[in-house]
């Protein structure tokens, strides 16, 4: 097959493994740069060009679209799909998920369990929101934010506020969510593909840190999910309609907790701390569902 990666970078991890599982495979392996590609939208027939030349004969597409690049990114991909290419990520799946709002009411609607979340505009509405969520501590989350970066612990009632109050004035969008104290800030990244989840790792903050993002100097360990724990991640991978997705939850008194739905996961921390070929498993997921049949077809795409 003639896969393409769009990603940034080819020396980045996750591309360079995608790129060896596709060729160990004898697949044919293109890394795109997504802001290098331009779209022809005026012919009757759509195209994607790059550096000069047609994207042509593709089979199928692997998206590693970055939160920076998302519109773009999202634009690219829904060109693909108009193509007849089939690809991983589809387009608006991966714009679900980067709407951290959507994605909480859409697993909200699933009847997917999730931390107490409150969302407002007006300053006026601090405490009532505060006290909605069940009070401090909470955690307080700017709905752009990515690894980590955004999201505050307030410890007090009066923290709470202070940092409310402050993203007001900066007119910043954020969710208020409760903190799960028993989680002892640990998570547990779970990779879904199709309908399995095919690897999983306890992520642990570093002494005097809450958020356990490994970019923040988290440790990874291997560990064994609860049947409820691999249902609810793959049912929040599938709520969101994501292929490929790393779904994020807190192990709490009253059961999993979905956190985030990723739908770009990285394969460094999973593949170093449970010593699978995730990358591997990915392309095999490909080589299954890449048929002409399968491929979106064009203007099929709903809401």
């Amino acid at each position: 097959m003639k896969i393409a990666i769009l990603s940034r970078g080819s020396n980045l991890y996750s591309t360079r493994r995608l790129v060896e599982a596709g060729e160990l495979r004898g697949h044919e392996m293109h890394v795109i740069d997504t802001l290098q590609c331009y779209i022809d939208i005026a012919s009757t027939s759509p195209a994607i060009w790059y550096k000069g030349e047609k994207l042509e004969g593709f089979d199928a597409v692997i998206p590693r679209i970055g939160s920076s690049i998302t519109n773009y990114g999202t634009a690219v991909i829904r060109q693909f799909e108009m193509m007849g290419v089939y690809c991983l990520t589809e387009s608006i799946p991966l714009g679900r998920s980067r709407d951290k709002l959507r994605s909480l009411q859409l697993l909200s609607r699933k009847g997917i369990g999730m931390p107490n979340t409150g969302f407002a505009h007006h300053v006026d509405n601090t405490k009532d929101l505060i006290k909605l969520v069940g009070g401090a501590p909470l955690v307080v989350k700017l709905l752009q934010g990515t690894q980590g970066r955004g999201v505050v612990l307030a410890e007090t009632q009066k923290a709470a506020e202070s940092v409310i109050d402050a993203f007001r004035e900066l007119e910043a969008d954020f969710l208020v969510q409760e903190f799960i104290k028993e989680a002892g800030g640990s998570d547990v990244r779970c990779f879904v593909i199709g309908n399995r989840v095919v690897a999983a790792m306890e992520r642990t903050a570093q002494k005097g840190e809450f958020r356990s993002n490994l970019h923040r100097g988290g440790s990874a360990s291997l560990t064994k999910l609860t049947p409820t724990e691999r249902k609810t991640a793959i049912s929040a991978a599938q709520t969101m309609g994501l292929r490929v997705s790393g779904v994020d939850i807190l192990r709490s008194e009253r059961g999993p907790l979905v956190m985030e739905v990723n739908s770009s996961p990285g394969l460094e921390g999973i593949e170093t701390s449970t010593g699978k070929d995730v990358a591997g498993k990915i392309i095999e997921y490909i080589e299954a569902n890449a048929k002409p049949e399968s491929s979106t077809k064009r203007g099929s795409n709903k809401g």
